[in-house]
């Protein structure tokens, strides 16, 4: 997509909105844990470490509202939920799995531009205090 094209997509409220959804940490790492297969809230909950029940609710919530998430009752002698990737949200894998190899490829070259970066903010900060 050329770069003006993109912008104007960004411009988009609608894109703008789903960019953030397919970019949020818990997101991610939801649909991931859905990769696999079908999974209730609490073995979600258990994967997902860090992440509060009323957070991954959020998460789940919106996933589904989104179309990448479908959410069944089942009830059997005991009700419970299962969550389940939707195609919509299967498609997202091989996008999510290439930005990820690319984060795991490219760290130490991030963290060496952050260490410059931040070295040369001391500096001038120091210079300018004395």
């Amino acid at each position: 997509m050329p770069i003006k094209a993109a912008l104007e997509t960004l411009a988009c409220p609608y894109a703008s909105d789903l960019l953030r959804r397919v970019g949020d940490k818990w997101s991610v790492s939801t649909i991931i844990l859905l990769e696999s297969g079908t999974k209730r809230f609490n073995e979600l909950l258990k994967a997902s470490e860090g992440i509060s029940q009323r957070i991954l609710t959020l998460t789940l919530r919106n996933l589904e509202r989104d179309g990448f998430v479908e959410r069944a009752v089942i009830s059997n002698s005991t009700l419970h939920v299962e969550y389940s990737l939707t195609a919509l949200g299967a498609s997202l894998l091989s996008l999510m799995s290439g930005v990820i190899k690319w984060a795991d490829q490219n760290r130490d070259l991030v963290k060496d531009a952050r260490l410059k970066f931040d070295a040369i903010r001391e500096d001038r900060f120091s210079s300018a205090n004395k």
